[in-house]
């Protein structure tokens, strides 16, 4: 395996570098400093007193650092290499170093900005976002396998910047989300894709309960076959597709304004870890197992929508009461 001078690992690695030790039990501020050290370099516990990097000349040089330090300070280290034996091994090994809950609390973080700003100082507000970025970046430094949950936290980040600075509309990796007036979007046709599942849902009910009040859906077997007259949504083509890593419910609050509802924000979260993957939300298992019994159940979408609307009633209120707290 080639050696890397950088801490970046590449997806398909499956070689760690480990350090086996054991402290010496009357020198706590010895036990705590190492700990702190592990915990900085991003290291996981693959089981009691072994510790694990991804393989590599940095890595590897600082667990030789602690097992020097270790060893000087009464207790011993040894340091190991570990490879995998098989594919579902090395996926087991690149699960250890997931950031996925850490990503999830700090996109809760940049909601809650997001949701406070107006009645925030401008300084105060200002120093909250850089902390946000610096937390980011640091994490960023010890997710060895990138994955959809640091890249939503950094499009979250990159927006809550921009709305903070005033500037509009959002530019989104390259495509523009413009914004629309309700108003003018009122009992219309809107057409997806048969068959809906979470996004396609949740972005009707979104339509009927926030944006236009009287929406007629058409569920389409081809979507080449969408009317002219018709508003597109979650297929290749349509209006209000996904946008810049974001869900077609994501992109259908930026284009009528509704992001500023942090209660619709914490269930576009949901649906877009259910989606695309991304930061672990509680109660994405719970409404999979909801939607796949209701899609069993149910054979016409009309009457799907109309089973599953409550549910996502429910949900958005769990989520004010939850901010409300």
């Amino acid at each position: 395996m080639n050696v890397s001078e950088s801490t970046a690992v590449e997806p398909g690695d499956c070689a760690l570098a480990g350090l086996l030790l054991t402290l010496p039990g009357q020198q706590p501020s010895v036990r705590t400093r190492v700990w702190r050290a592990l915990r900085a370099l991003g290291a996981a516990l693959l089981r009691d007193g072994l510790y694990v990097l991804p393989a590599g000349a940095v890595h590897e040089a600082r667990l030789d650092g602690l097992a020097s330090e270790i060893a000087a300070a009464g207790g011993s280290a040894e340091r190991v290499q570990l490879l995998a034996c098989d594919a579902q091994q090395a996926d087991r090994f690149r699960r250890l170093f997931a950031r996925d809950a850490e990503f999830g609390e700090l996109l809760g973080a940049v909601s809650a900005l997001r949701a406070e700003a107006p009645g925030l100082a401008a300084p105060l507000r200002e120093r909250r976002l850089r902390m946000l970025q610096r937390q980011c970046a640091q994490l960023a430094a010890i997710d060895f396998f990138p994955g959809e949950a640091r890249a939503q936290v950094q499009r979250a980040l990159a927006d809550c910047a921009r709305r903070l600075a005033g500037d509009e509309p959002q530019a989104v990796e390259g495509a523009c989300v413009r914004r629309l007036e309700r108003a003018a979007y009122q009992q219309r046709c809107w057409a997806t894709r048969c068959r809906p599942w979470v996004d396609r849902l949740a972005s009707a009910w979104l339509i009927a309960r926030h944006i236009d009040a009287a929406p007629r859906f058409l569920w389409l077997a081809d979507p080449a076959a969408c009317p002219a007259d018709a508003l597109g949504y979650d297929f290749d083509g349509a209006q209000f597709t996904h946008v810049g890593g974001g869900v077609s419910y994501e992109t259908l609050l930026a284009s009528f304004g509704l992001d500023a509802d942090v209660a619709l924000l914490r269930l576009g979260t949901l649906v877009h870890a259910l989606d695309t993957g991304g930061v672990p939300v509680a109660e994405a298992a719970g409404l999979a197992a909801l939607l796949a019994g209701a899609c069993a159940a149910i054979a016409d979408d009309d009457a799907l929508l109309a089973a599953t609307l409550p549910v996502f009633d429910w949900l958005y209120r769990h989520f004010q009461e939850s901010e409300e707290r």
